[in-house]
C-alpha cells in the first residue's frame, strides 16, 4: 500500500449476497463491445451495485451520470445472487494488470464461482453478427453445441487476457466471447450479439430491442472514452485475432 492506496483490493457493501454465480466481465477494448454489454445485462436485469475495487494501478478518474459520482470499476449481482458482473469503464495501467486479475479471483472463489465469462470485441471494419469463444476444452465444447465457434488461434491482453491466464492455473473457469467489433466508435451491434450469446448458452433472457435501438445515443455518450482507448490502442493493442 502506497500513501493509502492498496495495489488493489475489493471494497463489498453490507447487502452483498452471492450464491456461487456465474461473473460475467466487460473492459474497455474494441468497440467498448464488453462495457455497452454488460451495462445493458445491469439495467436490464436490475442488478444492484455491491462493491468496488480500489487500486493504485487505476487512473485518477471517476465516472458520473446524470449528476451522480460512480467508482470506475464496479461489481453488481443479481436479486438472488446467481450472477454477477463486473464493469471498468477506464483503462488500466498495464503495471496493475496481474495484480488486478488476482485480486478478482480471489474473491471471485471465495464467492463459489466456478466460472468467469469475459465480453470483449475484436477490432475489424465489418461486424459479422457471429459470436466466437476463446476457452479450455470442455467450455468450447459447450459453446458450440450452442453455435458459437471457437476462434482458431489469436492471443488475448491486457486485463482481459491476466483474467483468463490466472483461470488456467486455479478452480475457476475462464472462458471469453469475442464479436467483431468497430474499434473507432463504440460498437451496439456488437455489443447485441454477445448479449444474444449469454441468452443461449445461459439462459439469461436479456431482451437486446432497445439497445438496438441506442446505437446514436451511446455513440455520443461514450465518444470520450472510445477516443481514449484508441489513443490507448496505439501504444498497447489490447486484443488480436
Amino acid at each position: 500500500m502506497v500513501n493509502g492506496f492498496p495495489d488493489a483490493e475489493i471494497h463489498e457493501g453490507s447487502g452483498a449476497k452471492l450464491k456461487n454465480p456465474v461473473i460475467f466481465a466487460g473492459f474497455v477494448g474494441a468497440g467498448l463491445v464488453g462495457t455497452i454489454a454488460v451495462d445493458y445485462i445491469i439495467n436490464k436485469l436490475n442488478m444492484k451495485e455491491i462493491g468496488f475495487l480500489r487500486s493504485k494501478h487505476l487512473p485518477p478518474s471517476t465516472v458520473f451520470m446524470q449528476g451522480r459520482l460512480r467508482h470506475p470499476f464496479r461489481l453488481y449481482a443479481n436479486n438472488d445472487g446467481s450472477i454477477c458482473v463486473i464493469i471498468c469503464e477506464i483503462i488500466i495501467n498495464r503495471e496493475g494488470l496481474y495484480t488486478i486479475a488476482s485480486t478478482i479471483l480471489d474473491w471471485a472463489e471465495k464467492k463459489g464461482s466456478n466460472e468467469i465469462v469475459i465480453l470483449d470485441g475484436v477490432a475489424s471494419d465489418k461486424h459479422d453478427k457471429k459470436a466466437f469463444c476463446a476457452a479450455e476444452v470442455d467450455l468450447c465444447r459447450v459453446m458450440e453445441e450452442h453455435g458459437i465457434k471457437m476462434i482458431p488461434q489469436g492471443f488475448i491482453t491486457g486485463i482481459s487476457g491476466g483474467i483468463l491466464n490466472e483461470c488456467l492455473i486455479r478452480k475457476i473457469h475462464g472462458v471469453t466471447l469475442l464479436a467483431k467489433a468497430n474499434d473507432r466508435v463504440p460498437d451496439t451491434l456488437a455489443a447485441v450479439t454477445l448479449i444474444d450469446a449469454i441468452n443461449k448458452v445461459y439462459g439469461i433472457k436479456v431482451d437486446t430491442k432497445e439497445l438496438k435501438k441506442q446505437k446514436n445515443q451511446i455513440g455520443y455518450e461514450l465518444k470520450e472514452l472510445s477516443n481514449k482507448y484508441s489513443e490507448h490502442k496505439k501504444i498497447d493493442s489490447n486484443m488480436y485475432m
